[in-house]
């Protein structure tokens, strides 16, 4: 489902006072209104996979690419957690995820001011599509409009059907109008998340009440990520992936038709990403490109450039926070990690955008993967504190068709069997070369060649970490202790509610 402009966007104009009045909708008159903020965010979709981004397969995301077509797309976008309630409430804290409290799927701590709570308190009418469950407590993102899992569920399946977020965003935006009030909106889509389309997962899930789909992907139109093998059923379950990621754009179209039809185009503030990297190996739950990095656009009528890129900076999901606070002329709140990049939005430079720090955690299953990574364009580093030979890595892709067929291959292929073997145990340390091998197949750890760039990334993380007060800090400082780095995987299970072990 796409959606019209109705005008050629105006060339970058003077920003003036951020807090610019402008009409917010049809109905409101000649009141004069802050901005508006619609977040639209994709569920576990890879920063390559939309075609303003590089995909090759034609068509596969119109609506995205013409959100970048009119607006501004970020090459070095990341999100600071690759797994979805401490990702989301990372963004509308501003705050690492362990610097809120929700590492896992669990609550932030009360005493950590919101996004949602800055907005509504200024006059705002705050809503939220799909994914409600992954902000908690409900008290802290304070939301006036809930369509959460049960209101999308009946019809389509959970978060997959078009036409169910066009007409819950009218809603909101009637109701905002009618209120005489600015808006923010989180529109989450479920697609491109687990079970994927034409799955058997699928079926398993939704039965009878499956997810439409208009466009299926066959296994000849995709091209297999570096960082998988390419063996039949990875390649049919990227084609699942695929036509979940069209079904996806048009989500995100039948959202964008919905503020158009509303009147409040012209003075709302649109921004989409996706929340981590694809769930498969190597991807989401964890610290590499692909696990982090996101497409990450943003529109503003009159105010971005239209068909801008950004080539140069880094920007992070603790970011947004800021920036929004500072686009509708709102105080920052002290704690933050992140700050604005309102200056790259004006088409300015920033200093201190030349590298990005993630962090890991826990999986929904509650198994604790504590990893820390600096990543700059060049370079990649990663310290994995949990890899003892005996813990495997689990998440929602190893119990995926790719996972499985990957296994099997491994009793064949010793290079499968390498990969298999590094995803499920893991290593300490991992240093790649980023601008030359994306997908990380090479480990330059022990590569003398590196050692000096190693040892300025291992000091570089090592500042991030006091910096943001990381508790992971003085393992990291310790990391040669293997008694250290025990003592602090036994705290973050006992942390997660897990036992001890011994």
């Amino acid at each position: 489902m796409g959606y019209s402009t109705r005008r050629d966007f105006l060339k970058t104009v003077g920003w003036g006072a951020l807090g610019i009045s402008l009409k917010a909708c049809r109905s409101s008159g000649e009141k004069k209104q802050r901005p508006n903020i619609v977040l639209i965010t994709a569920d576990d979709m890879n920063y390559n996979s939309p075609g303003c981004y590089g995909s090759t397969i034609p068509v596969i995301t119109p609506n995205i690419d013409r959100l970048a077509e009119e607006g501004m797309r970020f090459s070095h976008a990341h999100v600071n957690i690759a797994v979805c309630q401490p990702c989301r409430q990372s963004l509308l804290t501003g705050r690492y995820a362990f610097r809120h409290g929700g590492e896992g799927f669990n609550p932030i701590w009360l005493e950590v001011p919101t996004l949602s709570e800055q907005l509504r308190a200024a006059g705002y009418w705050n809503g939220i599509l799909g994914k409600e469950k992954h902000l908690k407590p409900d008290s802290k993102f304070c939301m006036d409009y809930v369509r959460g899992e049960k209101a999308l569920a009946s019809g389509m399946g959970i978060g997959r059907d078009p036409a169910k977020y066009k007409a819950f965003a009218r809603e909101f935006f009637n109701q905002a109008c009618a209120r005489g009030k600015s808006f923010f909106l989180m529109a989450n889509a479920h697609d491109p998340h687990r079970p994927f389309a034409g799955s058997k997962n699928e079926k398993k899930s939704w039965g009878k009440d499956l997810p439409e789909v208009r466009r299926w992907i066959t296994e000849k139109e995709v091209i297999v990520p570096g960082f998988l093998p390419d063996i039949p059923d990875v390649r049919k379950e990227i084609a699942q992936y695929y036509t979940s990621v069209y079904r996806c754009d048009e989500v995100v179209g039948s959202i964008l038709e919905a503020l158009d039809e509303s009147g409040c185009r012209e003075n709302t503030l649109v921004m989409f990403l996706s929340d981590n990297g694809m769930s498969f190996p190597f991807a989401k739950a964890n610290c590499y490109l692909n696990s982090t990095k996101t497409p990450w656009i943003v529109r503003w009528p009159g105010k971005i450039q239209a068909g801008s890129v950004n080539h140069k900076d880094f920007i992070s999901g603790i970011d947004f926070m800021p920036t929004v606070l500072k686009i509708v002329d709102l105080p920052q709140i002290d704690g933050m990690d992140g700050r604005s990049f309102v200056p790259l939005l004006q088409g300015k430079s920033q200093p201190g955008r030349d590298s990005v720090f993630t962090e890991f955690h826990q999986t929904s299953a509650k198994n604790r993967y504590p990893m820390r990574c600096v990543q700059t364009v060049q370079f990649g580093y990663i310290f994995n504190f949990w890899p003892d030979g005996q813990t495997k890595m689990t998440m929602d892709s190893t119990s995926g068709l790719s996972f499985k067929a990957m296994q099997k291959a491994a009793l064949k292929n010793k290079e499968i069997e390498s990969r298999v073997r590094l995803f499920s145990y893991r290593i300490p340390e991992e240093f790649y070369k980023l601008d030359s091998d994306p997908d990380a197949l090479e480990n330059l750890i022990q590569n003398p060649r590196f050692s000096d760039e190693i040892e300025v990334f291992r000091k570089r993380l090592e500042a991030y970490m006091a910096k943001t007060g990381d508790p992971a800090l003085e393992a990291y400082r310790h990391r040669k202790n293997q008694d250290e780095i025990a003592r602090f995987m036994q705290e973050q299970r006992i942390k997660s509610g897990k036992k001890n072990i011994p």
